[in-house]
C-alpha cells in the first residue's frame, strides 16, 4: 500500500502545481503580445531594403512588420496604404506611408490624407537620401537629390579611404554601411532639430526635414508601443 502524503505537503504540490499553470499561461500571454506594422513606401527596392536590413539587424520577438514597395508617390500612396490595410486579413497596429517630395504638387494633400485615415508617415522633403545623409552631418539646406548623393558619396570615400565608392541608391547594402561608418543616434538628433525648426501645416516648405527617424526608433523599440 502507497504511503499518504501529509496533508500540508499535499495542499504544497496543489499550489505548486496551479502556479505552473498560471506561469504557463503568462509565457503564453507575453509570447502573443505584439506590435503589428504595415510600411508601405514609395521607392519599390530603396526604402523597403532599408527597413528590412533594420528589422533583421534588430530582432525583435513583438514585432511583426510587413513592408511592400509600390512605386507610387504622395496622394497616391496614401490611397494605396489605405486599400492594402482595408483589404488586409490582418489587424496592423502602426501603418506608416513612406514617401519623399520630390518635384509632388500634393506633399501636404498627402499628409493630411493619411492623418485623416490614421495613417503615420515616415516623409522626407526633398528625399529618402537625407535620413542617410544626416548619419554623418547636420544639414539645414535646401537641395536636391543628386545633391544629397554627392554629399554622401564623400562622407563615405572620406570615412572609407575608398575614392572609387558610388552610391547606389537601390543597394541592399546601404544600411550596413551607415551602420558601420555613420551614425544613427545623431542621425537622430539631427533630424529632430530640423523638424522642430519648421512650424505650421505647409509641409511642403519644411526644406529640408524628414520624419524618417519616427519609424526607425518605432521598429527598434516596439516595446514602447505596448
Amino acid at each position: 500500500m502507497s504511503r499518504l502524503l501529509p496533508k500540508h505537503r499535499f495542499e504544497e504540490i496543489k499550489r505548486e502545481q496551479r502556479q505552473a499553470k498560471l506561469d504557463k499561461r503568462r509565457k503564453v500571454a507575453v509570447r502573443n503580445v505584439s506590435v503589428s506594422f504595415l510600411i508601405v513606401c514609395e521607392g519599390e527596392r530603396t526604402e523597403p531594403n532599408y527597413f528590412k536590413a533594420l528589422i533583421k539587424d534588430r530582432y525583435s520577438d513583438i514585432r511583426e512588420v510587413t513592408i511592400e514597395g509600390k512605386g507610387q508617390g504622395t496622394v497616391s500612396l496614401i490611397k494605396e496604404t489605405i486599400a492594402i490595410r482595408d483589404k488586409s486579413n490582418k489587424e496592423f497596429d502602426r501603418v506608416w506611408a513612406v514617401f519623399d517630395k520630390d518635384d509632388f504638387n500634393d506633399f501636404n494633400d498627402a499628409i493630411q490624407l493619411a492623418k485623416k485615415n490614421h495613417i503615420l508617415c515616415a516623409w522626407s522633403n526633398e528625399s529618402f537620401e537625407l535620413w542617410y545623409y544626416l548619419h554623418f552631418q547636420y544639414l539645414d539646406t535646401g537641395i536636391s537629390r543628386s545633391q544629397y548623393i554627392e554629399k554622401i558619396e564623400r562622407e563615405i570615400q572620406n570615412r572609407t579611404n575608398d575614392s572609387n565608392y558610388r552610391y547606389k541608391k537601390k543597394s541592399p547594402e546601404t544600411f550596413d554601411i551607415l551602420q558601420r561608418i555613420g551614425d544613427e543616434s545623431l542621425a537622430i538628433k539631427h533630424a529632430q532639430r530640423l523638424r522642430e525648426s519648421f512650424s505650421g501645416t505647409d509641409y511642403a516648405a519644411h526644406k529640408p526635414c524628414t520624419t524618417v527617424y519616427e519609424l526607425v526608433e518605432e521598429l527598434t523599440h516596439p516595446e514602447k508601443l505596448l
